[in-house]
């Protein structure tokens, strides 16, 4: 799910609003948004238990500002170390460049809603009031006010004259996120130790037969774009094909599925190294979950990040694409006999990684969802809110399972509740899962190594990328309106989309050519050996339920060196079929 508000690309227009409803009720807004509230914040009033201070938000300001602390913020000072003070100021100092527009828009979906509803629980108004309205106005008015969206600001916006922080509650949530932090990373650091344990007994690869399938292949393609329209879904969409010249024929196919908020050129990389290695890549761009759905969020067209219909509509893209290129296999001379669509491999990061595994013969799991849901407003699993949409789907069976699709790769996929262990162990083709260890839109350890030890298959691969986000594999689209800032990326998205590329074309290889040759290239050993330390990468092929659990439940292990120097890499050379 790549929905975040990071600032605006410079090109992006705020006023592609049409219509004299759209001019109207953007004036009305924005008439709110730049008035100065009749009631300004003051003081924060800090309360635990029958204890109680307060703390004027002049004196933050000024310690922000100037890094002074007046009489008021002395008391608090003094238990703090000075690394912490600099945090803390580094932090109000902090300012979110987003539009007000853009921010009003979020906070009035049901996602924005349910995190109003779990900070105002915390943040309250002087009255004890639940912070909900309070907190929304205040990031509207700062977000309208040149100093933008600052702690400070937004405190100095609250529409009260006092704001009330609830200690105990917060501590409580502070509890509840280090337990769940401490969780998962007792077991990234146990897949880690897992797969290392594994990469000592495996055989290194000689230098002389080392083989880099991170570097573009010896074939060139040709790209081509068209539009499907189904009547019978209402559905037009548009598909990128790079077909490789020179390639044996016929071609196996792959599929790129791009995730929320993104299109079909955010992996316009992995399309084109596939091809280079002789892969037909056909990449569709979901309308409803992509980056125009969110152009259509801002500028009031679309009420809703995502409509429940997506989860259903999106495997039914693929599978209208798979239908296209059967037909044109036949009646268009310059794809006859080019493309062999029944061997099929899909990747999909994110939403699509949801995509993928639905295709690949996980039917979706409404009881599992509806049960989960149940703590929809209690999670700290930002992907459980896209996954609870779709309990506004009709009560049907949904399954999507595709016969022609014989390897899927999922990178940082939704699927802990929307397919659930049921479905998963009901996937037998190859899969590769991929998760990010500082992921905290699918958190890694819920979303991708949990749901990992459902999965029955006997070829299945599990890789954890270290310091790796949910945005660590995903190129910047030109039609993005939005720009994540490098810390939401994460350390060396190019490193990442080396990892992915180069896993992908030693899966597809493997499972969809039988090219046995390059499963070395998805084993525990080589993902140690290139790795790197800004971005490690690790590979596990098996991990059960009951492994897991003993990873959770022990401490965590204390830091190693690696247990194998990495090997050294040839130069670039041409890669032999």
């Amino acid at each position: 799910m790549n929905f975040l508000f990071p600032s605006p690309s410079p090109g992006a227009d705020r006023t592609r609003l049409s219509g004299i409803q759209k001019y109207l009720g953007l004036f009305a807004f924005t008439a709110v948004c730049t008035a100065t509230p009749a009631i300004a914040a003051e003081r924060i009033y800090v309360t635990y238990g029958p204890l109680e201070v307060s703390v004027p938000i002049d004196s933050l300001a000024l310690f922000a500002t100037e890094g002074k602390i007046d009489s008021y913020l002395d008391g608090f000072a003094q238990y703090a170390k000075p690394e912490q003070l600099e945090q803390i100021q580094t932090a109000l100092q902090a300012r979110a460049e987003i539009s007000p527009v853009t921010i009003a828009q979020f906070l009035y979906t049901d996602q924005g809603e349910l995190l109003l509803e779990r900070l105002g629980r915390v943040i309250q108004t002087k009255a004890r009031q639940p912070g909900f309205y309070a907190i929304r106005a205040a990031l509207i008015l700062a977000a309208s006010d040149p100093e933008g969206v600052t702690i400070v600001n937004v405190l100095r916006k609250f529409p009260t004259y006092g704001i009330r922080i609830d200690i105990s509650r917060g501590l409580g949530i502070a509890n509840e996120l280090t337990t769940l932090i401490n969780r998962s990373n007792r077991a990234i650091e146990g897949v880690a130790k897992l797969s290392e344990e594994q990469a000592v007994s495996e055989p290194e690869i000689p230098p002389a037969q080392i083989l880099q399938p991170q570097i573009p292949g010896p074939y060139t393609w040709k790209k081509s774009s068209v539009t499907l329209k189904n009547p019978n879904r209402d559905r037009t969409f548009p598909i990128d094909i790079y077909l490789p010249q020179g390639s044996p024929r016929p071609a196996p196919v792959v599929v790129i599925s791009h995730g929320l908020g993104s299109d079909r050129t955010s992996f316009e990389y992995l399309a084109k190294h596939l091809a280079s290695y002789g892969f037909a890549v056909a990449v569709p761009e979901h309308p409803g979950s992509n980056a125009k759905q969110l152009q259509d969020l801002i500028t009031g067209k679309a009420n809703e990040v995502v409509g429940p219909a997506e989860f259903v509509n999106r495997p039914l893209d693929v599978k209208d694409l798979l239908d296209y290129l059967t037909s044109l296999s036949v009646s268009d001379p310059t794809y006859r006999g080019q493309l062999d669509l029944q061997r099929v491999g899909i990747i999909g990061q994110s939403f699509g990684g949801y995509t993928a595994l639905a295709l690949a013969g996980a039917p979706m799991n409404l009881a599992q969802l509806d049960k989960d849901c149940r703590l929809e407003n209690d999670t700290w699993n930002i992907s459980l809110l896209l996954q609870c949409r779709a309990r506004g789907l009709d009560r049907l069976e949904y399954n999507f399972g595709d016969p022609r699709i014989k390897a899927a790769i999922a990178v940082n996929p939704i699927s802990s509740s929307i397919l659930g262990e049921t479905s998963l162990s009901k996937i037998q083709i190859p899969v590769m899962v991929i998760a990010g260890s500082a992921d905290t839109v699918a958190p890694a350890l819920v979303e991708q190594i949990q749901p990992f030890t459902w999965l029955t298959s006997p070829n299945k691969y599990l890789v954890l990328m270290k310091n790796g986000t949910h945005f660590s594999t995903i190129d910047q689209s030109p039609q993005s309106i939005f720009i994540p800032p490098p810390d939401v990326i994460g350390p060396e998205p190019a490193l990442a989309r080396r990892y992915l590329n180069g896993l992908s074309i030693a899966f597809m290889e493997s499972y969809l050519n039988n090219q046995s040759q390059f499963r070395r290239y998805v084993e525990p050993s080589y993902a140690q050996s290139i790795s790197r330390e800004s971005l490690g990468l690790r590979i596990l092929r098996s991990l059960t339920s009951q492994q897991l659990q003993q990873l959770l439940n022990s401490p965590p292990p204390p830091s190693r060196p690696a247990s194998r120097p990495p090997t050294p890499q040839p130069q670039p050379s041409p890669v032999p079929r």
